[in-house]
């Protein structure tokens, strides 16, 4: 997909879904201040295009003092999790607040998820790759099973979508995305290599 045509797209959908979903996010803030001490936005580091490090926005899901770089958790019963936490992670929306991160620059509507800076040298010369573009809200690894993938697995799907990328591709993640998410399919890290790891908010 031409890159200005991406770009228009992304900001066009994230500003009209920030407008949108505004009383959604007041909602959401207000259920995290009464359920939990601490703030209501998750902020961390990571990987954005060519590795350049961008602050990454979610919904805090998870109680204040908790290792930000600790294992992401496995199920809904995690007693790391606050009990709003439980319910946007179901329901994907958790992830709302990246919808800023779109409309800033630093991410896509569609592309492999944004991990942390630290990961890249772990990843081979072709793994690499899924930095050529810009990190997304939803990508092909997360339509393909999402917590039910390996590391490994994620990276490859990662790099497909890099190298076959195109706007029919796009809508049909996005598609794929949104009855995944009504599904409430695959949320939770389910099996694991040796050399793989999560950690903190990110899924």
């Amino acid at each position: 997909m031409n890159a200005i045509v991406k770009r228009l797209m992304d900001i066009v959908i994230s500003l009209t879904l920030i407008v949108v979903l505004l009383p959604v996010f007041v909602v959401i803030v207000i259920a995290i201040k009464l359920s939990s001490k601490g703030p209501s936005i998750f902020r961390q580091e990571r990987a954005g295009k060519n590795g350049k490090p961008f602050i990454f926005y979610k919904f805090r899901t998870m109680k204040l003092a908790i290792d930000p770089f600790g294992p992401s958790p496995k199920s809904g019963d995690d007693p790391r999790l606050t009990k709003i936490g439980k319910f946007l992670r179901e329901y994907s929306l958790d992830e709302l607040p990246q919808l800023f991160n779109v409309l800033k620059g630093d991410m896509s509507i569609v592309g492999p998820r944004p991990l942390y800076v630290s990961q890249i040298a772990e990843w081979n010369q072709r793994q690499k790759n899924r930095l050529l573009v810009k990190p997304g809200m939803t990508g092909l690894a997360q339509i393909s099973g999402r917590g039910g993938l390996t590391r490994e697995e994620k990276l490859e799907f990662d790099v497909n979508y890099v190298e076959t990328a195109g706007f029919l591709t796009d809508i049909k993640i996005v598609l794929a995305t949104i009855a995944q998410v009504l599904g409430r399919s695959s949320i939770y890290e389910k099996r694991y290599s040796q050399t793989e790891y999560t950690r903190g908010e990110d899924k």
